[in-house]
Formats: structure tokens, C-alpha cells, sequence
């Protein structure tokens, strides 16, 4: 630009002196003329350059700067660099703006932009399934008018940037969770952020019924046997009689509790060790035996237990899970049939080349509203009968999780009065 004015200045002090000139060569009327001729041709070099770039800053782009002469060049050379130097910024920023918004488009939880009146200005899709929002309709929109919460007005109003509102009942499903926050990001927007906490919620409620349930389960045992030290301790002389008739009421509490101990260290070395190695054999044969001893072992000569081996095939898999599942299944099988019953341990071969370990009894049986949730840690249909049977409510919940690492499937069939039959089915990728 200073080149540009010095251009400028020395042309017309050259004009100038050529009209002076040539006045005293001339005369003063010639020279003058000549002085306006000059003017004139350099005013129209300097007003058709200026049309120039007027039209060019109606569209301003590199493509299109127009051609200068003489100094208007320099200016129209400037003006390009300076395009093209903004044309590639602009294209480094949309770049950077595509990735940002790829990136919170594919982000897992939801992304509200708000301006300072908390109008939507973006919405990502997940935040779009959150708060059951439309991203064409509600830009723009107040997401007061669209999140009608409570709860949620209440949080808008405080402000509360540092702490989490945890909302039950947004979105489409009832049983969605989600935990929102608001974060100012300038001096007027904010960001509103969803996040789906439902399993998380799931996973503590069933912590916390888990330590619930443990608790009472152990309580009774422990204020039985405490009630009976207390009692002996107040006895000055202790005879075998009273002894005879304490000691084994005190035992059995003391086994339930080592039961309930073993069951939860059982389930939790289970859930917490990797996966069963897929290329250990388990013998079949060897198991069964194993199995058809403990079940008249707890039976007692109670039962008729019988074995029914229909197929020669080995498992692949972890041989100490998957006979802690069949021997909670038999051991289930002998508690809930009543003395003179019958029980069947078979492993068959079924047609589609699957295998399936089976336990039928004829015990008290099932209602069918109890099946669905007989996996779940604690769970009884009978309480009272299986506490004095010395179930630990945890033995199905084992089973569970040893055929979820062994890609097996538990089907349960039972009739109240009539019997139950838990079969354990395996996919043909298991089976050697």
C-alpha cells in the first residue's frame, strides 16, 4: 500500500511538470490542457482499476482477481495471496469442524448445544434417542418446551454446573436412566450432556440386594449358634443331655453357613477368572460316575437314582465349573423330592448334534411364575422349605454363569406336584 501512494504521488508531480513544461514551451492554454488531459487519463486508469475491484468484492475469490497495471497490479497480486491464504484457512477450519462433528455424532453419549436463551442450536443422535428430541423440528427450539421434567426445569434454573442431575423417567423407555449435566463452553453457550447409566443402576441395585441378601442369609445361622453358646454359658454344669440336644442344632448352622461361604467364593472365582481354555477335554464318562456316587451319597437311600448314558461324547471345557453346575442340579434334584421319589441323570445326544446333560425328579415341582427368575442370586419359591432344606439360594445362579462361559443353555421344564427337569444344553462347538 505504501508503494501503491508513492506511485500515486510521483505521478502526479510528474504531471505536473510536464504541463509546466510545456506551458513555457507553448504557451499557458496549451499547457493547461494538456495538464487536464493528463489528469483526466490518469483519474480513468485509477477509476476503471477501482471497478474492478469493487465487482471483485461482490465475490471476492482467488479465481476471480482481476488484472492491474502498474501499481493497481502489486494491490491485485496482495488481494490474492490474502484469498487464497483465507480460502485455505476456511478449509482447515471446516475440516476441523467435519471431525468434531463426526466425531460427536459417533460419540456414546448425547451432545446438546444451548445458546444463551437455551435454544437448541445442534443435537447429536444420541442425545436425539435420550431425550426423544427430532433434529430437523427442534433446533432452534427452547428445550424447556421439549424436556418437560420437573426435575430437569428445576436443574436448568440452578445452574449447577459441577454436579450431575439423574433423570428416571426421560426418553421413549421406562426403564432408561440417564445422568445429564450442564458445561458452559464460552461466555453464552453451553453444552447439555446425556449419559445412559440404566445398567450401571442395575448392576448397584443388584450389589446392593446382593450384600442385602447375604447379610440375612448369614444372620440366622450366626444368631442361632450365638443364642446357643449364650444359653450353655449361663448353664453352670452342662450335661451330655442338654449338650446332646444343642450340639447338632448348632452344627447344622454352622454347615449352612460354610455351604453359603463356599457358594459365594464358588460364584465369585467363577465371574472373576477367564474364560474356560476351549481345548481342555472333560471326560463325560468319569464325571457321570462321579456324579450318580454324590447323588446317593445326599440321597441316602432315600431315592431311586438312576443313570441313563445315551451318548459317548466328552465336553470341551473346564472340568471343575461344569461339575459344579451338574452337581448343583443333582443336588437340587435330591433337597426337592420328597423321600420314595424317583431321579434320573441322563446325558443324551440330541438330533440337530448337540449334547444335553439332564436332571428329572419327581419332586414338589415348579410354578410356572417362579421359572423365569430362578437363576438370580437368592432367589426362592419356597423360602422357609429351602433354608430347611439347606439350600443357599446361589446354586441355579452358579449354573448360570458356568453355561454362559461354556456357550450352553439351561431349559427347565416342572409341574407343581409332579417333578421338574433342568436340562443343560451344550452347542455341537463344545462337544469332542
Amino acid at each position: 500500500m505504501a508503494e501503491f501512494l508513492v506511485v500515486r504521488l510521483v505521478a502526479l508531480v510528474v504531471i505536473a511538470v510536464v504541463s509546466l513544461i510545456c506551458g513555457l514551451l507553448w504557451g499557458e492554454l496549451v499547457g493547461l490542457a494538456l495538464l487536464l488531459g493528463l489528469l483526466v487519463t490518469w483519474l480513468g486508469f485509477h477509476l476503471y482499476h477501482l471497478a474492478q475491484l469493487l465487482r471483485w468484492l461482490e465475490r471476492p475469490a482467488p479465481r476471480r482477481v482481476p488484472d492491474g497495471f502498474g501499481p493497481w497490479n502489486t494491490v491485485f497480486m496482495a488481494l490474492y495471496r490474502q484469498a487464497r491464504r483465507q480460502k485455505q484457512s476456511k478449509r482447515r477450519l471446516a475440516i476441523v469442524l467435519d471431525r468434531f462433528i463426526n466425531a460427536s455424532e459417533a460419540m456414546p453419549d448425547g451432545v446438546v448445544v444451548l445458546d444463551e436463551y437455551d435454544r437448541i442450536e445442534w443435537i447429536n443422535p444420541m442425545a436425539v434417542a435420550h431425550l426423544g428430541l427430532d433434529r430437523r423440528k427442534d433446533v432452534g427450539s427452547q428445550i424447556l418446551n421439549l424436556v418437560r421434567e420437573p426435575e430437569f426445569h428445576e436443574y436448568m434454573a440452578e445452574q449447577r454446573y459441577s454436579q450431575p442431575l439423574i433423570l428416571r423417567s426421560a426418553g421413549s423407555g421406562p426403564e432408561l436412566v440417564l445422568s445429564i449435566q450442564l458445561v458452559p463452553f464460552d461466555i453464552k453457550r453451553k453444552l447439555l450432556l446425556t449419559r445412559d447409566i440404566t445398567q450401571l443402576e442395575r448392576v448397584q441395585t443388584v450389589h446392593r440386594d446382593f450384600v442385602a441378601n447375604v447379610s440375612h442369609e448369614l444372620r440366622t445361622p450366626l444368631t442361632v449358634v450365638g443364642g446357643f453358646l449364650e444359653t450353655l454359658s449361663d448353664i453352670e454344669n452342662v450335661d451330655a443331655a442338654t449338650l446332646q440336644h444343642f450340639l447338632p442344632m448348632m452344627l447344622e448352622q454352622s454347615r449352612r453357613m460354610q455351604s453359603l461361604v463356599e457358594d459365594l467364593l464358588t460364584l465369585s472365582r467363577i465371574e472373576n477368572s477367564p474364560p474356560a481354555a476351549a481345548h481342555d477335554t472333560v471326560d463325560m464318562g468319569a464325571m457321570l460316575d462321579t456324579l450318580l456316587v454324590e447323588a446317593e451319597g445326599l440321597s441316602q437311600g432315600r431315592h431311586r437314582i438312576e443313570l441313563l448314558r445315551d451318548s459317548m461324547h466328552n465336553l470341551l471345557g473346564n472340568q471343575q465349573e461344569l461339575h459344579s453346575a451338574f452337581g448343583n442340579l443333582v443336588s437340587n434334584a435330591v433337597r426337592y423330592t420328597p423321600e420314595g421319589g424317583s431321579i434320573t441323570l441322563r446325558w443324551r445326544e440330541l438330533d440337530d448334534g448337540r449334547v444335553a446333560f439332564a436332571v428329572a425328579d419327581t419332586g414338589i415341582g415348579i410354578p410356572p411364575e417362579h421359572l423365569p427368575r430362578l437363576t438370580e442370586r437368592f432367589y426362592r419359591v419356597d423360602r422357609g422349605r429351602s433354608r430347611s432344606n439347606g439350600g443357599t439360594g446361589l446354586g441355579l445362579a452358579i449354573v448360570k454363569h458356568v453355561l454362559m462361559r461354556h456357550h450352553g443353555k439351561l431349559e427347565v421344564r416342572s409341574e407343581p406336584d409332579k417333578g421338574s427337569e433342568f436340562s443343560v444344553v451344550f452347542s455341537p462347538e463344545q462337544v469332542v
